[in-house]
């Protein structure tokens, strides 16, 4: 059981988050600055971006009692956010909106590119806080369980910290019609997640 729900949530933010695919936008984010603070920038984004969802991960659970909103309810509405992503990704929607959240920083010359639009939302969005809050309820109160998901989310943010830091070398690697048909297939299996997390909420809310 804690082999499975350490891929599926694996699986789950790397697609959620997705860091090669965020790649061009990092560079775009970062034009002109040197090779030293693009690194700098890279490593304080992905550290925001990861105490952010390690926060969701911790307290998204007793947030939602807080708020009278039962798991099984959370989990519809966070698979529709999500499946709502991935037909973004799929179509190609979800790239060219990363794209203008970058322009519209540099044009408006934001002090802290780290914290908005980096690690705020394209790394930590609305999706891969869902992402994270459901999969913390799928763990439970199974301190294991809440271990691996944490230490998921560290190796998720390791990960966007290397793609942003190797952001030219992969963008070169890929190429745009490699980032395209990443982001597509990304998008299908994020949909299939979706889909699943949807099952999961309707089954609990209807008796057997």
């Amino acid at each position: 059981m804690q082999l499975d729900f350490a891929i599926s949530a694996l699986v789950t933010l790397l697609v959620v988050v997705d860091p090669v695919g965020l790649a061009p936008t990092f560079l775009a984010v970062t034009e002109g600055l040197p090779d030293q603070a693009r690194k700098s920038v890279a490593l304080r984004a992905a550290l925001i971006a990861g105490a952010i969802l390690i926060g969701s991960a911790l307290i998204g659970d007793w947030l939602l009692r807080a708020l009278g909103i039962s798991l099984p309810a959370f989990r519809i509405a966070g698979g529709l956010l999500l499946f709502a992503i991935s037909f973004e990704m799929v179509f190609g929607a979800r790239m060219r909106r990363e794209g203008e959240v970058a322009e519209q920083a540099v044009e408006e010359h934001v002090r802290n590119i780290a914290a908005f639009p980096l690690a705020i939302p394209l790394l930590a969005g609305p999706g891969a806080i869902t992402a994270t809050v459901l999969l913390a309820g799928r763990a439970g109160r199974d301190l294991l369980l809440v271990g691996l998901l944490l230490a998921v989310v560290v190796f998720v943010a390791l990960a966007s910290f290397v793609c942003f830091a190797a952001a030219g070398r992969i963008s070169r690697l890929l190429g745009l019609t490699g980032n395209i048909v990443l982001s597509r297939l990304l998008g299908v299996l994020l949909a299939a997640l979706a889909v699943q997390f949807v099952v999961d909420g309707i089954r609990a809310l209807i008796p057997a």
